[in-house]
């Protein structure tokens, strides 16, 4: 190989580093994390996953944000379902609560894992 071929090789290797630099710096950057809660289909709040809280909802289900997870730690109703699930925190999960009819979903910031896979 030339010199000059050297220099092409070196020019190309560094402008795809510098692009992939920037790729990994913007990667997962999308919009921030949000709890949406719903209360019988209405809208009750929208809370930022990025700020810790403590939120009563109607008297009957308290949701705690704490290092951008969405837990529901009380509820009223009988079964505790809702209380019971995982915290929530990447793009479409949910926590539910039947009886009261509340939903929690999350939505913006990163990509829900995938649970499992079905043929």
């Amino acid at each position: 190989m030339k010199k000059g071929d050297w220099i092409w090789l070196a020019a190309v290797l560094g402008a795809a580093a510098v692009l992939f630099a920037i790729y990994m710096a913007y990667q997962g950057r999308g919009s921030a994390a949000v709890a949406v809660v719903t209360v019988d289909g209405e809208e009750f709040g929208v809370y930022p996953l990025d700020q810790d809280a403590q939120i009563w909802i109607n008297g009957t289900n308290e949701l705690v944000i704490r290092g951008h997870e969405a837990d529901m730690v009380s509820a009223d109703c009988p079964d505790q379902v809702c209380v019971n699930q995982k915290p929530a925190s990447r793009n479409g999960e949910t926590i539910v609560c039947l009886p009261n009819k509340v939903v929690v979903e999350i939505r913006g910031g990163q990509e829900a894992e995938v649970d499992q896979v079905a043929n």
